[in-house]
Order: structure tokens, then C-alpha cells, then sequence
């Protein structure tokens, strides 16, 4: 068996995140948003969502029964996968690759810059120094200051 995604329903899903869909859900109520992620049950993650929903009206003049569309705001929403009917593409989202000022898209990432060792300035004559990248030492410093022991690292140090 094959464990690439190539015309799975994640595949064709994936090439939404970010669009604005409508998803329609089994107490026939509907939810437009944008599309931010999903999982292997359909559970759905919107954010700038609405709900819209169809409520009985009263009779007009005419004695016809008029049915309105109710909207609310919800924001950010999580939908459980059994409850989803349908879902429709409505176009797409507010940063679609038209719009958006930086490369990348979901799921793109770039280094918080942290874990490299930093050069002591050449004003002190490259002595290394706690802070500086310089690894710590126990007891008595050179310049008579105590230093602590290292913190721990995680489990079992």
C-alpha cells in the first residue's frame, strides 16, 4: 500500500487551506469561513466564521409564510468530522497567493534563531563570559564571582 496522499480526500482538501468555504452541517444550519486545517476525521478548524441559519418568519399581508436567514458572528471554530454534510468551495481566503506579501504557505516555518553560539565581542579580547556562548563552570570564576551549576537539559539530567 501506498503512503503518499496523491488523490486522497486530504490531498484535495489541502489544496483549500485557506480558502473560504461553506460547510453545511446535519441540523442543516451552514458555517462560512476560512479554512484552516483539518484532520484523518474531518474535524475542521475556521476562522472569521459565520453561521447562517433558516428560521420560520411570520405571514405577511398575503397570508404567505416568509422564511428569513439568520447570521451570526462566531469566529473561530472547530466542527466535529460526523457532523458535516457538505462543504463548497466560495472562493478564495483573504490571504490567497495573489495577496500574500511572503513566500510560503500552511504549514511554512522558518528558524527562530536560537541554539547558535554567540561570538564574544572583540572589546574583551575573545575571553569567553556566562551569556556570551561561553560554557558554565563550577565554583570560584576568575575574577572571584561565584557561578551557579548549569541548569537541567529536560528528563533524567
Amino acid at each position: 500500500m501506498s503512503t503518499s496522499n496523491s488523490g486522497g480526500k486530504s490531498s484535495k482538501l489541502l489544496q483549500h487551506v485557506g480558502a473560504r468555504i461553506k460547510i453545511t452541517i446535519a441540523d442543516s444550519r451552514s458555517l462560512v469561513g476560512t479554512f484552516m486545517a483539518f484532520d484523518k476525521h474531518m474535524n475542521m478548524v475556521l476562522s472569521d466564521t459565520s453561521e447562517f441559519r433558516r428560521t420560520k418568519g411570520k405571514k405577511n399581508e398575503a397570508g404567505i409564510v416568509v422564511d428569513r436567514e439568520e447570521r451570526r458572528k462566531l469566529g473561530l471554530v472547530i466542527l466535529r468530522g460526523e457532523n458535516i454534510v457538505s462543504i463548497t468551495v466560495e472562493g478564495p481566503g483573504p490571504n490567497s497567493a495573489a495577496t500574500r506579501k511572503a513566500p510560503g504557505g500552511p504549514g511554512a516555518a522558518a528558524g527562530a534563531g536560537r541554539g547558535a553560539a554567540i561570538a564574544p565581542p572583540p572589546a574583551m579580547g575573545g575571553v569567553p563570559m556566562m551569556g556570551l556562548g561561553a560554557a558554565p563552570a563550577f565554583g570560584v570564576n576568575g575574577g572571584g564571582g561565584f557561578m551557579a551549576p548549569p541548569m537541567g537539559r529536560g528528563r533524567g539530567f
